[in-house]
């Protein structure tokens, strides 16, 4: 682990004294700053209590399409004080961090962003518009590991993942391989939701449904139609 400062936080507090108001941000950022550099998060597997295994907590990955909510917090706060428990009770615990690349969520942010200057994602291109996708998990990414270490989570920065990355990648294509030969992932002919404006399939979670008391003509919203069709429908029925 890294060397921790020659003058732990604490002292330095102590030096300098408290006048005024308390104010969270002088203090907050270097306690977590001396943490994190003195390996306070590394797994200790090198002196663990005499029969304890290890214990390891894997974050479910955050989103990159935005910032952390409160929602995110209060998981962030349980998931922290288990680890933190059983590091205290003398397991080698780690708590590995991560983010998500979101997979459509993102994509259709970043065309939404893109939108704003009145350009597609067709305009740019394949590789281009990748790029853009990587920007913008660079800054927000960023922005969601600090807002992890506002919130003090006793995470090991050292094994930090996102879901795209060549390991995490290599995993997925693993698994499938797995799921495929155990019979259990197979392709087959299936209704799905499908999405006239990001010309893909979506999950069950991202549709707005709408009870059908009867049948009818639906209008399509950012569809051409059918060119057969002269109301410009389809028949729902």
């Amino acid at each position: 682990p890294p060397a921790a400062p020659a003058v732990p936080y604490d002292e330095s507090n102590r030096a300098a004294g408290i006048i005024g108001k308390y104010d969270p941000s002088s203090f907050e950022a270097p306690i977590y700053d001396w943490w994190e550099s003195a390996g306070c998060f590394l797994p200790d597997a090198a002196s663990p209590a005499p029969g304890a295994s290890p214990y390891v907590l894997p974050m479910p990955p955050p989103n990159v399409t935005g910032s952390l909510h409160l929602g995110h917090a209060l998981t962030c706060a349980v998931e922290d004080c288990l680890a933190r428990w059983h590091r205290m009770s003398g397991r080698a615990a780690v708590f590995v961090p991560g983010t998500d690349h979101a997979g459509i969520a993102t994509q259709s942010v970043v065309e939404k962003t893109l939108a704003k200057s009145g350009i597609s994602r067709h305009d740019l291109g394949r590789d281009k518009f990748l790029e853009k996708v990587w920007e913008w998990k660079e800054e927000h990414g960023g922005k969601i590991t600090q807002q992890l270490r506002c919130l003090g989570t006793s995470c090991d920065w050292g094994r930090e993942r996102f879901t795209m990355d060549a390991t995490c990648g290599a995993a997925v294509t693993e698994a499938f391989v797995r799921f495929h030969e155990a019979g259990l992932l197979y392709r087959d002919t299936r209704l799905v939701n499908w999405s006239c404006a990001l010309k893909s399939a979506i999950l069950d979670i991202e549709v707005d449904t709408a009870e059908l008391d009867r049948w009818g003509f639906l209008s399509v919203p950012r569809h051409t139609g059918n060119p057969k069709d002269k109301m410009d429908a389809y028949n729902f029925s």
